[in-house]
């Protein structure tokens, strides 16, 4: 029922466009900037890794920061339409006048972007570090790209705050918060 959930989304998604990058997401981005990393593969959805100014972001669960309308495809920012709830509920699409509005994230029983999937995939076949942030590694099949990286001959790194089943297969594990331990390692590799 698209009006109970954008109901239900107006409180959640002003609270999750207000969100702003933590220190870890702007060690990645600068790591990029300095050559460090190739890209972030992320199944987060909140658009923070692109607020912090990191340019090659694989969103293996979508966006939230993007609507889709169901009946044209047509696609509009999450904030133009938060910002008409008051008006219109449910929110209906600008172009074709009437279509029901969809996050472009991946909500349960739906398949994860193909597009993505495929270029996370390839990256970690020639990968020869994997920095693994902020993940149980028990979601699949996003977890099985370490796997691969790890299969194809990459060293992994682990950062997270409790273990992972992949501890054991990295050469470095980090048990700590991300906001706290990238921005270290960030300045250790000189980004």
């Amino acid at each position: 029922d698209p009006a109970s959930y954008w109901q239900v989304s107006k409180e959640r998604g002003n609270i999750a466009l207000a969100a702003r990058p933590n220190p870890g997401h702007e060690a990645l981005a600068a790591m990029e900037t300095a050559g460090r990393l190739v890209a972030v593969i992320t199944q987060n959805t909140d658009g923070l890794h692109q607020a912090a100014k990191s340019r090659r972001v694989i969103e293996l669960h979508g966006s939230g920061r993007t609507v889709e309308c169901l009946e044209c495809g047509a696609r509009e920012s999450r904030a133009d339409v938060q910002a008409r709830l008051d008006l219109e509920m449910p929110p209906r699409c600008k172009s074709c006048g009437g279509g029901v509005l969809k996050p472009t994230v991946v909500l349960f029983g739906e398949p994860m972007p193909v597009d993505a999937v495929n270029e996370a995939l390839e990256l970690a076949r020639v990968a020869d570090v994997i920095l693994v942030v902020g993940s149980s590694l028990v979601v699949y099949p996003a977890a099985e790209i370490p796997l691969i990286a790890v299969r194809s001959g990459a060293r992994m790194i682990v950062v997270n705050a409790e273990p992972t089943p992949f501890d054991g297969l990295a050469e470095i594990v980090i048990h700590g918060r991300s906001g706290e331990v990238l921005p270290e390692i960030a300045q250790l590799i000189g980004a």
